[in-house]
């Protein structure tokens, strides 16, 4: 990065200013001394308000302070005034924003390591429809140990991966800063817990600290693909045998924008993500919507079959964002018929994020995490399959309640990506697709991508996980349970109205094993199922 360029950028204009007004006034002086009594309050002032700019400058806490020195105060000067004014100035709770204040102030708490309790009991309406709450034990039990795992791999599988349950979601390197990429990747290698990639493919800033990855194929096949966009199984090969890789996720669609395909706008595709994913300089670089390797169930099955044999025996999975019930169906027949399974599946959300969508897909499109999770491991119950596929949950989890409610509908981990990024000092200025990030967590300008510091936003990752986990063992044991794999939908409950409440038992009604090769499956899954065809994406009849 050229430091020379800092000065001329907007975003030092207070601190340009106020350098250059106290060298004039020095010079001033110097050129004639009687001028000191007129010239002696501007020199302090301007001088102070210059040596405050250039430690923001240099400092490593706070990145909004290292792009914007001087006048990002005022952001922490109304904090101090009064907390509640910053959502109008900085971050409004505008429709659509990702978390509410109080789950974002959490997050910013355990990264940081500060106190995350606060007084006066719950802030939420109890008594409001569709409150939530976890069910606690009159004999709870002693913390367990926070590490919680799960060993990721069925039978064909060679090589299992010992997992966190709570990881990196998918965000590419290109989506988001190479800075922010490596603190990703270090506090995951400090913490045990994995990174996935994203589809943009495994960048050299993936590598540089060795945490664990999950590489990430989408439609693009970035990384292992030909000339002509299509997948390159010599290259893959040679990509998946490196050991940091532990897995591979076949990225069918995207919660935030399913059937879409990935988009990384031209503002943000520069020389190195342009020679790393094999895409032209300086347009918007948009994976296809859907894959070119196979078009039907059944050659999913075999593609999952040859990526895991290619891979070296690692546990290959997909991801996807459910849509048609008939189309997961066929892919479960479609392991019934090819006797191929993966060894996981990641159920996206339609909340999932993204850089950049079109309003309509982020807001109307696909189903919602806790809907696709439990149809997801109910069709894997119903087809005997569940005791061998993993199940992951993304979207919209940032706590340990988050994490324990997917689990209670069928979830074995959770992902969380816009967790992970409050931790590395997001502030939701909402501009990730202009390449104007003020924290430097989604832009790859290098003026912008300093303000993030990578020692100690590392540290701050590896707080983030360690606390969540950490609430998540004592959820568990105020509930009476002694790991997260033993919770069950009836831990849980939902005010449907003022009056009215719901287990989730009597919300999510569970199928029995085999139901749905027995035909026995009740409405929920009969008409898709008989809908569903191996051969077909498309319904029978």
């Amino acid at each position: 990065m050229n430091t020379l360029l800092l000065p001329f950028s907007p975003r030092f204009i207070v601190l340009t200013i106020c350098a250059v007004a106290t060298v004039l006034l020095f010079g001033t002086v110097m050129a004639d001394h009687k001028m000191f009594d007129l010239v002696l309050i501007p020199f302090l002032v301007f001088g102070g308000l210059t040596l405050i700019g250039v430690r923001d400058l240099m400092q490593k806490h706070h990145a909004v302070l290292r792009s914007y020195p001087i006048s990002a105060h005022l952001r922490f000067i109304l904090e101090e005034i009064r907390p509640e004014m910053r959502q109008y100035f900085f971050e409004s709770e505008k429709d659509g924003m990702p978390f509410s204040r109080d789950t974002r102030a959490v997050i910013y708490q355990r990264a940081k390591m500060v106190l995350d309790k606060r007084p006066f009991g719950t802030q939420e309406n109890v008594y409001a429809e569709g409150y939530e709450w976890m069910h606690h034990s009159l004999a709870p039990r002693p913390h367990a140990d926070a590490n919680f795992r799960l060993t990721i791999g069925g039978p064909d599988c060679a090589r299992p991966y010992s997992a966190s349950v709570f990881n990196i979601s998918a965000m590419s390197f290109g989506a988001l800063s190479a800075n922010a990429i490596r603190a990703l990747n270090a506090g995951a290698k400090k913490g045990g817990f994995a990174h996935d990639t994203g589809e943009g493919g495994v960048s050299s800033y993936h590598r540089e600290n060795g945490g664990d990855l999950i590489w990430e194929i989408g439609s693009g096949y970035f990384g292992c693909r030909k000339r002509d966009g299509s997948f390159d199984p010599d290259e893959f090969a040679r990509i998946a045998a490196d050991p940091q890789i532990k897995m591979v996720e076949l990225k069918m669609s995207q919660g935030a924008k399913p059937g879409h395909g990935g988009v990384l706008p031209a503002a943000k595709v520069s020389e190195e993500i342009s020679r790393i994913r094999g895409v032209a300089l300086g347009e918007d670089c948009i994976s296809p919507s859907a894959h070119r390797a196979f078009a039907t169930p059944i050659e999913m099955m075999r593609f999952i079959a040859r990526m895991r044999q290619l891979a070296g025996g690692k546990p290959v999975g997909f991801k996807l964002c459910i849509g048609h019930p008939w189309e997961f169906l066929a892919i479960c027949k479609a392991m019934l018929e090819t006797g191929i399974y993966p060894d996981f599946i990641v159920v996206d959300g339609k909340e999932g994020g993204t850089g950049a969508a079109p309003l309509e897909f982020m807001d109307h499109l696909g189903m919602p995490m806790r809907e696709g999770v439990n149809f997801v491991h109910n069709a894997l119950v119903g087809i005997n399959a569940r005791d061998r596929i993993r199940l992951g949950a993304a979207g919209k989890i940032a706590t340990a309640f988050d994490i324990a409610r997917a689990m209670s509908l069928g979830a074995d981990w959770c992902n969380s990506a816009r967790g992970f990024m409050f931790s590395l000092g997001c502030i939701q200025s909402l501009s990730c697709h202009t390449d104007r990030c003020p924290t430097g967590v989604t832009t790859q300008d290098p003026t912008r991508n300093r303000a993030l510091v990578v020692s100690d936003k590392t540290q701050r990752v590896y707080n983030y996980h360690r606390a969540t986990l950490e609430a998540l063992a004592e959820l568990i044991a105020a509930a009476g349970l002694d790991h997260p794999e033993q919770i069950k939908p009836i831990h849980f409950s939902h005010r449907m109205s003022g009056t009215e409440v719901l287990s989730y038992a009597r919300m999510y009604p569970s199928l029995r094993p085999g139901e749905l090769i027995d035909g026995t499956a009740d409405d929920r899954f009969r008409e898709a199922w008989d809908m569903a065809q191996a051969g077909s994406f498309q319904p029978a009849g």
